[in-house]
């Protein structure tokens, strides 16, 4: 609509600008005021002065205030990269087998390795390790059944249960057998800790970190894992809990923590996408579904965050309302608050400049 409000700052779709960042294509328009034209962000043409520039929400916004459409990157016109992804997406949920990536690419009309650098660009994950989830996730359904784990496997469309059991792994966070039966085989270790904004739950597999929770204990990890071995971490690993901790009093320290938690190709998708937002900066809803390639599901970008695990780690404390407000937390609106007041403060004052030069 052309009333709809910019859901970004002007300071970051100007720095996109500049940079012709091609991620930005579709989430504001710029219109030059000495040309009376307006173009997407990753426009080839030479940019303009600062003054001269106006950030728009769309096209609507910039017709109905003037301006025409640039004949160099026609910014009316879907992007061709989003088009070859979207299309690519396509095949790759009718698929049984995944496709070869030549052949995938092929069907987009792209190389194969520039193809594959524009997927993972968009959403965060590749060709294959995007099927491979959704092949995950209909594994979990089948689980979810009453008949044999083995049928669920071949349903899923698996040519044997090594490979089901593999993806499981990686994409569930546990065996078949242990997501059917409540965490099953799989041992957790915890610990609840005293932070700076309450009592902090934080619990591991061998894998890694499968559960940052505020407000619970034991009590709660049970219940999501109902027939797993749960025990109270060692000495080993409270330095992991410190780790968790430390990000609580600065959420926007650079960690890599290692992480065991369960999600569709989607939710896999929109956490990789919420861990790429720099700290100290929010994105919308909206910014954040156009980000992993599904501008119309702002409501399941929305939803994945809530179904995110592992607070601080994931920062969904970094995702706002097209108007600004602070939308919803799991934990609580003045937790969201702190956290992205902290990160506010140890970015410090911008030591960079946004400026585009003319």
């Amino acid at each position: 609509m052309g009333d709809d409000p910019l859901d970004i700052d002007e300071a970051t779709a100007l720095a996109a600008f500049a940079a012709r960042d091609r991620r930005m294509d579709g989430r504001f328009v710029v219109a030059v005021k000495t040309t009376g034209i307006y173009c997407r962000p990753s426009c080839p043409a030479r940019r303009p002065r600062p003054e001269n520039i106006e950030i728009l929400a769309n096209m609507q916004a910039a017709r109905g205030a003037g301006y025409r459409p640039c004949l160099r990157c026609r910014p009316d016109e879907v992007a061709p990269d989003r088009v070859a992804v979207n299309r690519a997406l396509a095949l790759l949920q009718q698929s049984d087998v995944m496709p070869p990536l030549a052949e995938l690419a092929q069907a987009v009309g792209y190389a194969a390795h520039y193809f594959q650098r524009l997927f993972k660009r968009d959403l965060g994950v590749s060709p294959a390790a995007y099927w491979r989830g959704l092949r995950a996730g209909k594994l979990a359904r089948a689980l979810d059944g009453k008949g044999r784990i083995t049928d669920a496997i071949y349903d899923a469309g698996y040519e044997a249960p090594s490979r089901a059991y593999a993806d499981a792994r990686e994409h569930l966070g546990m065996t078949p057998s242990a997501w059917r039966n409540g965490g099953a085989g799989t041992t957790i270790r915890y610990a609840v800790v005293a932070t700076s904004l309450g009592d902090l739950l934080v619990a591991a597999t061998d894998k890694g970190l499968c559960r940052i929770s505020f407000d619970e204990g034991e009590h709660d990890l049970r219940a999501r894992f109902p027939r797993a071995t749960i025990i109270t971490g060692d000495d080993a690993f409270g330095a992991l809990v410190r780790q968790v901790v430390a990000l609580v009093d600065d959420p926007a320290r650079p960690v890599d923590l290692p992480m065991d938690v369960a999600g569709t190709a989607f939710q896999q998708a929109v956490w990789a996408a919420l861990r790429a937002i720099p700290a100290g900066e929010t994105r919308s809803y909206k910014e954040l579904a156009a980000l992993v390639g599904r501008p119309g599901a702002v409501r399941a970008a929305g939803s994945a965050c809530g179904d995110n695990g592992l607070a601080v780690l994931i920062p969904c404390h970094r995702v706002l309302r097209s108007d600004g407000g602070l939308g919803g937390y799991a934990y609580g609106l003045p937790r969201k608050e702190a956290l992205l007041e902290r990160e506010k403060r140890a970015q410090g004052p911008s030591s960079c400049s946004h400026e585009v030069k003319g």
